[in-house]
Formats: C-alpha cells, structure tokens, sequence
C-alpha cells in the first residue's frame, strides 16, 4: 500500500462516522468497516419514507452485533450535526444519509432540498472544521440524466438532469469540489448504479417485484420492460466503498476531489431481470406494461475503468447469484412474518 496512505488504513487512529447507517448501504458499510477492527459510529433519521421497521431491524440485525451504535440525528438541522461531530470527532465520514428515490421528487421536491442539500451543506462544514481525513459521499447514476452515450463515464457531461433528485446529487458534487477548492478537504463521490440484494429497500422495483409476484398482483413494467439497468449487488458496492475510504484522490496542483462510478458494467434489460427473479423465487410473474414515468431514462450502464486503475476493483457478482441471496433473505424475512414486507 502507498505509504502516504499508511495513516488511513491504520485502524487504531480511525473513527469513522458514516451517516445513514439504518440504510441499506450505510448498515452494510458500517457492519463491514467495524468487522475489519475499525471503530465506527452510525446515524440516521429513521424517516418513514419506507417502513422504518426495516431501518431498526437493520440496527438490530447488523449493526448491534458489530458494535456499532446507532443515534438518530436530523443532519439538516446544523446544530444537531455540529453537535454530532464534536461527540464523534470523526477522522473519516462516509456521507450516505439522503432522501432516496427518484419518482418520489417529482411529489415531494422540499424534502430532497432539506435532506441532499441542506444537509450535505452542514456536513462538508463540520468535516471542515474538524479537519475530516477524507469525505466519501452517495452521488448517483441518476446524474448522466438521458445521456445516450454509454456506458456513462465520469467525464461525461451530468448538467442536464431529468428529475430534481438527479439535480440535488450533482449539485452535492460540485459542493463538494468547491469545499476541496477552498479548503483542501479530501472528498470522493460515489456515483452508485441500482443497487440490490438483502435488506434492500422496499420502494426498489427488485423489491416490490418479489412482493408483488409472491401474491399473486401483477407487476407493474414501464416503458414496456426495454428500460436498461445496471444492477449492482449491495457486496460489490461495499467492497467498492471501502477501498475508495482509504485512498483519496489527492494529486498535485488539484483539488482533491474525484467522482467514481461503481457499478457491475453489465447492464440487463428489465425483462430479463424479471426472469431472473422469477427463477431465483420459482414463480412466473403477471405483467402489467406501463408507459415510461417521468423522471426515468432509458438506461444506465456504468464505465468502471477509473475504478479499476485507482483501486484495483471491479464488481463480479452475477446477477443470478444476487437475485438468489436476495430471494433466500426475503423468504426468511417472510418466515419472520415481518411488518417491511407486508
């Protein structure tokens, strides 16, 4: 490893605070860096845009056994996450607290301002004050809007978004690189490509796909099922985070603020991924073809060469052998009789 990194990989001298860890990434994230022998600290809002029952199962399920505590703080309320960063004094913050969803901003657009910019706003501050080592923060695909270019690399042009929850991520990019500007701090986005697999999210189509075939409904399929994804299972990405964490993209003569893809670089049709679940769930699905919703783009397909040259890392894991760890999860969350999946 590059000696000049030898002091953020030392997990002696590290306390990590990752925000959203009730979340899907945050708890796989957070579950991840405390098995490696890091000390870290969670928290999260615990909203109700989903089940909240789910985020506190997460806590329980996860991120208890790994000692990792979880406090629940409202970070567009600056006083609480100024608060937050003198009780942790952070060393490395992994930011993947947001408002989620891309239909959801064409309903609620206050909510995505309040909890993508606000709240990203107090904690590039406090990471300023605090002299944070490095800023990983949750950017999006959603940021290449109908780029009809693919696969979508990071030197593509992202201004021109197609849904207001697109616009808050790119503009949590460019606050980012104007505080690496002005102050020097380390800070990587990381632009996630449809993320699955257990303790996933339930507003996710994968999920309510499973939910809905499993009784019965029929599944609600836009744009015909030709719309391209490129899913990437929840393993892939926590691999891909963490060894993001521990090298910053510092350079000469520039600001030290870069952007990634991380995604599986094997974009599938949605047809094609229903058949897959059908498999991994032995059930034929009912479909009911819908035109494309606002908001959505044809397809997303992820360039991963810049990085697989800063760290070495591809993600592998097959869209077969996801759906399958996603299908035994749920079928024993169902055993469970659950509220989530309800």
């Amino acid at each position: 490893m590059n000696p000049s990194l030898d002091s953020l990989s030392n997990s002696s001298q590290q306390r990590i605070l990752v925000t959203g860890a009730a979340g899907f990434v945050g708890s796989a994230v957070a579950a991840r860096l405390a098995s490696m022998g890091y000390t870290v600290f969670g928290c999260d809002n615990f909203n109700d845009y989903y089940d909240p029952a789910l985020k506190r199962h997460r806590v329980e399920a996860l991120l208890k056994p790994a000692g990792v505590a979880c406090e629940q703080i409202e970070l567009s309320d600056g006083e609480q996450t100024a608060a937050l960063f003198d009780r942790v004094k952070p060393t490395l913050v992994v930011h993947l607290a947001a408002q989620a969803g891309v239909r959801y901003s064409l309903q609620n657009p206050a909510v995505y301002v309040q909890a993508n910019m606000v709240a990203f706003g107090h904690i590039l501050e406090a990471s300023r004050k605090h002299a944070v080592g490095h800023l990983l923060y949750a950017s999006s695909s959603s940021v290449y809007g109908a780029n009809a270019k693919t696969p979508f690399s990071e030197s593509d042009q992202t201004d021109a978004p197609v849904s207001l929850y697109a616009a808050t991520k790119k503009a949590n990019e460019l606050m980012a690189h104007t505080y690496s500007h002005l102050y020097g701090i380390p800070a990587t986005g990381l632009r996630f490509f449809t993320v699955y697999g257990p303790w996933g999210r339930p507003d996710m189509a994968y999920f309510s796909f499973a939910r809905k075939m499993l009784a019965g409904e029929k599944i609600p399929v836009f744009a015909e099922g030709k719309l391209y994804r490129d899913f990437t299972y929840i393993d892939d990405i926590v691999e891909g985070v963490i060894r993001l964490l521990f090298k910053p993209s510092i350079q000469d003569g520039k600001p030290p603020h870069s952007v990634f893809n991380i995604g599986n670089n094997q974009p599938v049709q949605v047809l094609d991924f229903i058949r897959t679940l059908e498999n991994a769930f032995d059930v034929k699905a009912e479909l009911d073809f819908q035109p494309m919703q606002p908001g959505d783009v044809p397809a997303t397909h992820a360039d991963t060469s810049k990085l697989q040259a800063w760290v070495g890392y591809k993600p592998t894991t097959s869209l077969e052998t996801g759906l399958r760890e996603f299908a035994r999860w749920y079928n024993h969350a169902t055993r469970a009789n659950v509220s989530y999946l309800k």
